[in-house]
C-alpha cells in the first residue's frame, strides 16, 4: 500500500514538472521563433523590415518588467491561480499576435505574451519547489530544462518552415493547443499554495518599470532613420532619470522591491556586468544573421531557420563538458578564453558572404554557440554563487531581469549600428552586405569589453563551486 502511494506521488511530482517543462517551452520558443519570420511579417504588415525589432524587444521587455511581480502574486492568489491566469494571459497574447494588422498592435501582442510569459515559469519553479521532495528534485528540473532547450532549437527551424509552408499566422497559433492543455493539467497537479504577501513595493516597481521602458524605447527610436531626434533624446532622459530616480529611492532601502545592498558583493556585481555584455551579442547576433541571410544572401526563412539552428544544437551539447573544464581551468580563466573565442566568431561572422560554403556557415555558428554556453552557463553560476541563503532569490530575479533586458538591448544596439551603416554605405546588394559585416565587427566589441570586466575576477573565484579533482 506504502509502495502504491509513492508510486501514485511520484507520477503527480512528474505531472508538475511536465506542466512546467510546457510552459518553458512555450515561453523559450517564442523567445527565438520571431527572428526567421520577420521579413515576412515586415512585407505582410507593409512595415521596413530594419524596423521590425521592437516586436522581439518588448516581449523581453515585458517579461523583464514583470518578473519582480511574480513572487508577491503567488504569495497573495496561490501558485495554481497566478499560473493559470498567466498561461491564459500568454495564449490570449498569442492570438492577438496571430491577428495583429499593423506593427503597433503586433507590439502591443508582444507586450501582453511578455506579461504571461513573465508570470508562467517563476510561479511553476515556485509550485515544484513547494510540493516536490528534495530527492525527487534533480528529476523535475531536468525535465524542464529539456524543454527550456528544445524550444531554442525549433525555434528558427519551425518559425522558418511554418512561414513557408503555411503562413507566419502559425508561429503564435501554434501556442494554443500547448498552452490549452497546459492550463486543464495544472488544475490537476498544481495545488494553490498561498504564503505571506509582504507589502508590495508600488513606488520602486513604477520608478524601475518606466525607467527601463523609457530607455529600452528609446534606444529602438535610435534605430529608426525617420524617428524625431527630439523626442527619441527625450524619451532617453526620462528613462535615464527615472532609473537614476531608482537608485537614490533603493539604496539604502532593504524593502525596495530589486534591493542595492546585493551588489555589495563583488561576484554578483561583476557577474551582472559580465551578463549584460555577454547578452549584448547574444541576441544581437542570431538577429542579425537571420536578416542576412534573408535579405543579403537571399536564403528563404526556413534555410535561415535550419542554419541558426546549430547555435542552440552546440549550446546543448557542450554543456556536457561544461562542469569538466571549469574543474580543470576554474572560472576566470574559462571565461576569460570563452570571451575571447567569442569575439573571434563574431569577427569570423563579418567575413560571411553569399558566396561561403554552408559547412563554413554552420562550423562558425557551431563554434559561437559552445562559446555562449560556456560562458552563460558559467556566469550564471558564479554570479550568485556567493549569495547568502537569503539573498538567493532576489538574486537570481535581479539576473532573471539582466538577461531579459540584456537581449532587448542587445537587439536595439544591434540596429541602431546597422542603421548606421546602411546610412553611410548603402541599403542594397553588396553595399548591404558590407553594412552586415561591420556591423558584426562592431559587435565584437562586446566581447572586448566582457573580457576586460572578467580580468577584475580573481582567480579563485568560484572554487567553492567547482568539483575538487
Amino acid at each position: 500500500m506504502v509502495e502504491k502511494d509513492a508510486v501514485i506521488e511520484s507520477q503527480h511530482y512528474k505531472g508538475l514538472a511536465w506542466v512546467a517543462s510546457m510552459a518553458l517551452f512555450m515561453q523559450s520558443l517564442d523567445a527565438t521563433i520571431l527572428n526567421t519570420a520577420l521579413p515576412t511579417i515586415a512585407t505582410d504588415l507593409q512595415t521596413p523590415v530594419f524596423e521590425m525589432q521592437m516586436a522581439i524587444i518588448a516581449y523581453s521587455l515585458a517579461v523583464a518588467l514583470f518578473i519582480p511581480l511574480t513572487a508577491w502574486a503567488a504569495a497573495k492568489f496561490g501558485t495554481l491561480t497566478v499560473f493559470r491566469s498567466a498561461v491564459f494571459t500568454f495564449v490570449f497574447g498569442s492570438v492577438a499576435c496571430a491577428m495583429s494588422t499593423s506593427l503597433e498592435t503586433l507590439v502591443l501582442s508582444r507586450i501582453i505574451q511578455g506579461v504571461g510569459g513573465a508570470f508562467m515559469m517563476p510561479v511553476a519553479r515556485l509550485s515544484i519547489i513547494q510540493t516536490v521532495p528534495k530527492n525527487q528534485l534533480i528529476n523535475a528540473w531536468s525535465l524542464m530544462a529539456t524543454a527550456g532547450l528544445i524550444g531554442p532549437i525549433l525555434g528558427p527551424i519551425l518559425g522558418g518552415w511554418l512561414v513557408v509552408h503555411t503562413s507566419w499566422h502559425w508561429i503564435f497559433l501554434i501556442n494554443i493547443p500547448i498552452g490549452m492543455l497546459g492550463f486543464w493539467a495544472a488544475a490537476k497537479v498544481m495545488g494553490n499554495h498561498k504564503g505571506n504577501a509582504s507589502k508590495l513595493d508600488c513606488t520602486g516597481f513604477l520608478l524601475f518599470a518606466f525607467g527601463l521602458v523609457g530607455l529600452t524605447l528609446g534606444l529602438d527610436l535610435l534605430g529608426e532613420s525617420h524617428s524625431d531626434r527630439i523626442t527619441t533624446y527625450s524619451v532617453l532622459a526620462i528613462g535615464m532619470a527615472l532609473l537614476m530616480a531608482y537608485y537614490f529611492y533603493a539604496k539604502g532601502n532593504e524593502r525596495a522591491i530589486l534591493p542595492l545592498s546585493l551588489f555589495n558583493t563583488r561576484t554578483f556585481r561583476l557577474g551582472i556586468a559580465a551578463n549584460i555584455f555577454t547578452r549584448l551579442s547574444g541576441s544581437a547576433v542570431p538577429f542579425l544573421l537571420s536578416l542576412m541571410f534573408q535579405l543579403s544572401f537571399g536564403y528563404s526563412a526556413e534555410v535561415s531557420g535550419w542554419l541558426l539552428a546549430p547555435i542552440a544544437l552546440m549550446s546543448v551539447v557542450f554543456k556536457c563538458f561544461i562542469g569538466h573544464i571549469l574543474n580543470i581551468l576554474g572560472y576566470k580563466t574559462t571565461l576569460i578564453l570563452s570571451s575571447l573565442l567569442m569575439a573571434g566568431s563574431t569577427v569570423s561572422m563579418s567575413w560571411l558572404d553569399s558566396s561561403s560554403s554552408t559547412t563554413w556557415i554552420i562550423c562558425n555558428l557551431m563554434w559561437y554557440g559552445a562559446c555562449m554556453s560556456m560562458i552563460f552557463s558559467s556566469i550564471n553560476t558564479l554570479t550568485v554563487g556567493d549569495l547568502s541563503q537569503e539573498q538567493g532569490g532576489v538574486g537570481s530575479t535581479v539576473l532573471s531581469i539582466v538577461q531579459q533586458v540584456g537581449i532587448g538591448f542587445g537587439i536595439a544596439v544591434a540596429s541602431i549600428i546597422l542603421t548606421l551603416y546602411r546610412q553611410f554605405i548603402g541599403n542594397e546588394g553588396e553595399a548591404l552586405q558590407h553594412a552586415f559585416s561591420y556591423t558584426f565587427l562592431t559587435t565584437s566589441v562586446f566581447a572586448i569589453a566582457l573580457v576586460w570586466i572578467l580580468s577584475y575576477l580573481h582567480k579563485t573565484d568560484g572554487d567553492h563551486l567547482r568539483k575538487k579533482r
